[in-house]
């Protein structure tokens, strides 16, 4: 049951039932593309005449379009529904310690054009450099026009409703205001997002009902650990933008040094650095923001580590398996709190799966509750499908798809 906030509501009104079906016609749409009228009514379980009202708002919003014409063995043929991602697009960025993920894409996800560049630290700097990759990418293809807003995703805190970074550890920015900046240099909309938000978001919106589900958490391990909660088919945010932040549950109060600053984060113990760390023996704590990414632009990667496993070198398997139980442990806590329906896992230590598989799930059974919590499905989202890039994305694309809210 949900209570129904009384300080903080829209009331219906006339039109409240047909917006609310005009967008469950579109959702499907969106979903079973492409469809017939008839096929959506039978869907919503309405009758044609009801739902053929409903596709010509759509139509005549531009959010749809009539494609191809269908067989029939009788009667009309049927005119199939297309959501229209065609000259619509979104610049999609993804800010990480390392390197910055730059891409542009229709507003299903279309990858159209890529460009990834080291991150620069300085911010003034960065949204200088960000603008003007931005207009030269977009002035490029001829598509300032078409562009309907730019999507970031940062490895940290963020106030969903002003745009500020309220705190990103890695990057060293804390209260920055990238929203108005960038917007202002590029003459775009803007929209900010939490990276571990930023993947359950792509799960959400650009995925089908049956595979994103409505309730699971999304956990990245990169740079950093990144973690988004949904429920009953709402992202989670908490009051103060931190809810989700698992990267920084304590594992060990006398851990090892996390970026934030504290000691024994989950974080500390499973990303990219804290595996590559517990191969090569460094301690983080040592290092400053800047000398870690020089030795990781240095070293080799968390890949290269995985690469070396592989080929039999018994250290660099040791590292990633411990990595594996420490990433099995902490997912035992988002378990026993959440409760989801499934976690997704992303990130490059996915990509040794086959070697961890065995380390995450023995740690996850060890400290789930019950063996049906034991029994919760991971699932895997390979790195080449860029979930983060394709969460900014979504920033853009969600809005339209939205339920409207009342009550």
């Amino acid at each position: 049951m949900r209570k129904i906030n009384t300080t903080d509501f829209n009331i219906a009104t006339r039109t409240t039932a047909r917006d609310i079906n005009r967008r469950i016609a579109l959702n499907l749409i969106r979903e079973h593309q492409p469809i017939s009228r008839a096929d959506l009514a039978r869907r919503m379980k309405l009758t044609r005449g009801v739902v053929s009202v409903l596709v010509q708002e759509l139509l005549e919003q531009e959010v749809i379009y009539e494609g191809a014409t269908g067989e029939a063995a009788r009667g009309r043929k049927p005119t199939f529904l297309y959501v229209r991602t065609q000259n619509r697009l979104a610049v999609a960025v993804d800010i990480r310690f390392s390197k910055t993920y730059l891409m542009l894409c229709d507003l299903s996800g279309r990858q159209l054009g890529m460009e990834i560049y080291d991150t620069v630290f300085s911010f003034p700097a960065f949204v200088k450099d960000l603008a003007g990759r931005i207009k030269k990418m977009l002035h490029s293809r001829g598509a300032h026009a078409d562009c309907e807003g730019v999507g970031v995703v940062v490895p940290g805190m963020v106030d969903h409703l002003t745009g500020r970074i309220l705190n990103a550890p890695a990057l060293g920015w804390r209260d920055v205001d990238i929203r108005q900046k960038l917007a202002a240099a590029t003459g775009l909309p803007v929209h900010i997002e939490n990276s571990g938000r930023a993947c359950a978001l792509a799960h959400l919106w650009l995925e089908k009902a049956e595979t994103a589900g409505h309730s699971f958490v999304y956990v990245n391990v990169s740079d950093g650990v990144g973690t988004g909660i949904v429920i009953n088919g709402e992202l989670i945010r908490g009051h103060d933008h931190v809810a989700g932040e698992f990267g920084h549950m304590p594992m060990n109060l006398d851990g090892p040094r996390c970026m934030c600053g504290a000691n024994g984060c989950w974080e500390a113990y499973i990303s990219n650095l804290a595996t590559l760390a517990r191969y090569f023996g460094w301690t983080l704590s040592q290092f400053s923001p800047k000398q870690l990414k020089e030795l990781e632009a240095k070293s080799f990667t968390i890949l290269d580590l995985i690469a070396r496993a592989r080929a039999g070198d018994a250290k660099a398997l040791g590292a990633v398996r411990t990595s594996g139980r420490f990433l099995g442990l902490g997912l035992a806590a988002v378990v026993n709190i959440i409760n989801p329906d499934c976690v997704y896992l992303g990130g490059e230590i996915t990509s040794a799966w086959d070697l961890i598989e065995d380390a995450v799930r023995a740690a996850l059974a060890e400290r789930t509750l019950t063996a049906a919590a034991a029994r919760t499905p991971l699932r895997i989202t390979t790195a080449q499908e860029y979930p983060r890039l394709r969460g900014a994305a979504a920033l853009i694309a969600a809005p339209t798809f939205a339920a409207p809210r009342v009550a």
